[in-house]
């Protein structure tokens, strides 16, 4: 049947689940922000090798660290979206988790140098329509 494979079971969370969460987030969030920065530190020369390859030569003696790195933020990244939420920015940390509110889906948006998770928006507003919560949400 036709669309099917556009049918995504989405997690919808509770404040209480989402927020249960954050601890767990917060050591997979600095994992992939560690990941992510030994992987741009290395991107010049990975790019150079990625050149001089194009050219029938190339190589890196960084390769096989770049992978272990690469593998890793992958891992971390996949865990998190494993859980249902959804990483909207990797150099921020910034994640969504789906929620209903009275019977249409927002996102409460949380990043990990906040203390709690204290914002929603729409889905189609992203983090500049960023609106606090309130009692409702509860």
């Amino acid at each position: 049947m036709f669309g099917d494979d556009e049918t995504e079971e989405v997690r919808v969370f509770t404040l209480g689940e989402a927020r249960s969460l954050m601890p767990r987030l917060r050591k997979l969030l600095t994992r992939v922000s560690k990941e992510r920065e030994a992987l741009l530190d290395m991107r010049v020369e990975i790019d150079l090798a990625r050149e001089k390859a194009i050219e029938g030569g190339g190589g890196s003696l960084l390769g096989p660290t770049y992978i272990v790195h690469l593998i890793a933020f992958s891992e971390a990244v996949q865990e998190i979206e494993y859980l249902g939420v959804h990483v909207k920015d990797l150099r921020n940390g910034l994640v969504d988790f789906p929620y209903d509110r009275d019977g249409r889906i927002v996102y409460l948006c949380w990043k990990p140098d906040e203390d709690e998770i204290a914002w929603w928006h729409e889905t189609d507003a992203g983090v500049a329509g960023r609106q606090p919560l309130t009692d409702e949400f509860e």
